[in-house]
């Protein structure tokens, strides 16, 4: 990376990748969540984000497009952008409410 600070925004993107690879690869592959790392990922860091998720096994069949039982990062980030829709739509209903 630069050596200059990064933008909010920046280091925001650099946190959702460096999330991604250190729950990936603790067993299995590096560069893939098992569900088991899915678990651990969702639990530990998106606890209020998906907490009406209902079963994080039904989640991440959603998520795994090639049904291999594992997330890549592309399906890692279909998550990411799920999320931000909502948090996206909840802004804009605030918006409109004032």
């Amino acid at each position: 990376m630069a050596a200059e600070p990064l933008t909010e925004l920046e280091a925001a993107i650099e946190t959702v990748v460096t999330t991604f690879f250190t729950f990936a690869g603790q067993e299995g592959r590096k560069g893939s969540l098992s569900i088991h790392e899915f678990r651990e990922l969702v639990t530990q860091q998106l606890p209020h984000l998906l907490k009406d998720v209902g079963s994080l096994d039904e989640k991440m069949k959603s998520l795994d497009v090639n049904q291999d039982s594992e997330l890549k990062f592309h399906e890692y980030w279909r998550l990411i952008g799920e999320l931000a829709k909502e948090i996206q739509k909840e802004r804009a209903l605030e918006i409109r409410k004032k």
